[in-house]
């Protein structure tokens, strides 16, 4: 088969269209045939260098896909050649063919093209564990969305307004507060004009925001926290603004508030599997249902996955990026 291999750490040049082994799927795992490869944060940072795969993973970026199941590895029930399906991944996405461990595969919803399949599984699992499983976000409870228009950004306001929060989002444009106000978002903050904790504050009348989202890290760390509402929980998922910064445990303790900092790729296998089967039960219906729809920005094939990094690198996409097998 053919993959995107990583030649050596550094910037999108480095990813090269190469002829590999096949992968063989083991003991539990399914091998599928690729249709689509979501595009993550996560790959740009392996290419780096700084986002190494746990051991025993693929080598190759690509936390997402979807396609046809090839074969079917021992022990190995509920899935046939055949099925079309949407997989988490460890790695491996960026290839012709991926062996994926059984209980994190999905079927692809009834709504949703076999491609455009790909761009769900990483987004709605890592939302879904974070904002509901994690932080537990409710009915009538404010969520901050730091990035709205982000990947994760489009299916956290989605979700959120499909449990009946108010969302709040920021992004850097008017063009992408318009596409988080078209997802469902009813406070949108452009974070280069408007400081985002008067804005939240403002539109819930001093309260804040329950739940925070923020893949930014400890750029907003101090800032999240003045944001927070009373009995708050703030989730970060990413470390685009930093790695390390000072807490004021005062500021948290005076609101009983709480941070959960969460990867999803390094996670046991049974652990994944118990999210994949979650957000199978809580969130697919809608999807399948067309209530929750990926955000696609455009799609390119797999063996230019370069240009589909540096697309992200500039940050002018609204949703995903979508690598499609040839």
């Amino acid at each position: 088969m053919h993959a995107v291999v990583i030649t050596e750490p550094g910037d999108p040049d480095v990813l090269q269209w190469t002829e590999v082994e096949d992968p063989v799927p083991g003991q539990g795992e399914v091998l599928v045939d690729v249709a689509g490869s979501g595009v993550n944060r996560a790959d740009m940072m392996q290419r780096q260098g700084f986002y190494p795969p746990p051991q025993g993973a693929s080598p190759y970026p690509g936390l997402e896909c979807s396609g046809t199941v090839a074969a079917v590895g021992p022990e190995v029930t509920g899935w046939r050649p055949g099925d079309a399906v949407c997989a988490l991944l460890t790695g491996g996405g960026y290839a012709e063919k991926v062996a994926v461990p059984a209980g994190q595969l999905l079927p692809v919803p009834a709504s949703v093209s076999l491609r455009h399949a790909a761009t769900l599984p990483e987004t709605a699992c890592t939302v879904y564990s974070n904002v509901f499983l994690g932080a537990g976000l409710k009915a009538g409870e404010t969520l901050l969305v730091h990035g709205g228009a982000s990947g994760i950004g489009t299916m956290a306001i989605q979700l959120a307004k499909q449990a009946g929060a108010t969302v709040a989002a920021t992004a850097g444009s008017a063009e992408k507060l318009k596409s988080c106000r078209e997802l469902g978002a009813d406070i949108t903050i452009n974070y280069h004009d408007e400081d985002f904790v008067q804005a939240i504050k403002k539109a819930t009348q001093g309260r804040g925001a329950d739940v925070i989202l923020d893949i930014i890290g400890a750029a907003y760390l101090a800032r999240n926290i003045d944001a927070l509402a009373p009995d708050g929980r703030i989730a970060i998922i990413g470390l685009q603004g930093g790695r390390k910064a000072e807490l004021d445990l005062s500021k948290l303790m005076a609101k009983r508030g709480t941070i959960s900092c969460t990867t999803l790729r390094a996670r046991p296998r049974e652990q994944k599997a118990d999210i994949v089967r979650a957000v199978r039960e809580q969130v697919w219906p809608l999807v399948d249902a067309g209530a929750i729809r990926p955000v696609v920005h455009c799609e390119l094939p797999l063996a230019e996955a370069a240009e589909a990094h540096r697309i992200m690198t500039a940050s002018t996409h609204t949703g995903k990026i979508l690598l499609l097998a040839q």
